[in-house]
């Protein structure tokens, strides 16, 4: 069976997540043990008790750890993806699996990611918004006549009819407007603490550059389908410039499904926490049976899971 896997992003986090996870298996555990954090980040993402994991420099590191864990466990089940992509967040869980860097080092990364992604949201009066059910022409038109008010961008193609603008406040506000004059469904503020994947990122892009010149990165041993481009990556381009891009440009989270379905997988596994993902995939290639894995149950009927799928779609 040919699988897909596509990782969570930032937004699906919740204390707790994983802990079931720790208990019950050993290639779990080892990954947070071997975590190298300046928090305690067992105690955060099992219990969160001083209310922390929703701030950008503790989910990143939790849910990588968590992503990493899951692939781990997966991984000694004998499921292991024959592509892999993720959102924002998620591709570095993806090029973890796909052997580009080992589990404590894709940490190690994001921790400092979310950091420089905090630094550079600070002081900003900035907005994100869900665009529902308005394509992609009449939405860039809406952010170009909003402009003259700042930056204002499609941040996220999520799927048809969800996309997500942001940039400086203001601009998204009358970029909302303009929108739900040309037809948008709605347009809901989402609660994030910057303005991700808009030019307004680019010093975290710049911080980031800086420091993957320290990191050793590996030849994928598996396709991976990149954010920026919804697609895989030429010879030529280096993984690192694509993570620096990343985080100041456009998800294509659409066009990378497409791109994986294209790819000729029997089914994708939506590496959780949630099922975000999975709605997507169901909204962007229904054929393509999907499933989310979040749980030691789910884990260990994952295997009856997607054959009842498979037989399904069949």
């Amino acid at each position: 069976m040919k699988l897909g896997f596509l990782y969570a992003g930032q937004g699906s986090q919740h204390a707790g997540m994983g802990a079931d996870l720790y208990e019950a298996f050993s290639a779990f555990r080892a990954v947070y043990d071997h975590a190298e954090v300046d928090f305690d980040l067992k105690k955060v993402t099992f219990e969160d008790p001083d209310g922390i994991i929703n701030q950008t420099r503790y989910t990143q590191p939790c849910m990588v750890a968590f992503a990493a864990g899951m692939t781990a466990v997966l991984r000694e089940k004998g499921i292991t993806p024959a592509v892999a992509a993720g959102l924002s967040l998620g591709e570095y869980s993806a090029l973890h699996a796909a052997g580009v860097f080992d589990a404590a080092t894709a940490i190690r990364l994001v921790a400092f990611r979310g950091k420089a992604m905090e630094e550079a949201a600070a002081g900003r009066e900035s907005a994100m918004m869900a665009v529902l059910n308005l394509d992609r022409s009449p939405l860039q038109d809406a952010c170009d006549a909003a402009s003259d008010l700042g930056c204002v961008v499609i941040a996220n193609y999520n799927c048809p009819g969800q996309l997500v603008i942001g940039g400086e406040k203001a601009a998204v506000e009358k970029a909302a407007a303009i929108a739900k004059e040309k037809g948008a469904r709605r347009c809901l503020p989402l609660k994030v603490s910057g303005p991700f994947h808009t030019p307004l990122m680019a010093p975290a892009g710049n911080a980031l550059r800086e420091y993957f010149q320290g990191v050793a990165f590996a030849d994928p041993q598996i396709p991976v389908i990149f954010n920026c481009l919804g697609d895989v990556k030429d010879d030529s381009t280096p993984i690192q410039e694509l993570l620096v891009k990343q985080v100041q440009s456009s998800v294509f989270m659409e066009d990378s499904i497409r791109k994986m379905a294209d790819m000729g997988v029997d089914a994708i596994v939506e590496i959780g926490p949630g099922k975000a993902l999975s709605g997507f995939v169901k909204k962007t290639v229904p054929g393509i049976p999907v499933c989310a894995v979040e749980t030691a149950a789910d884990v260990e009927n994952l295997p009856d899971t997607l054959e009842q799928l498979i037989k399904e779609k069949a």
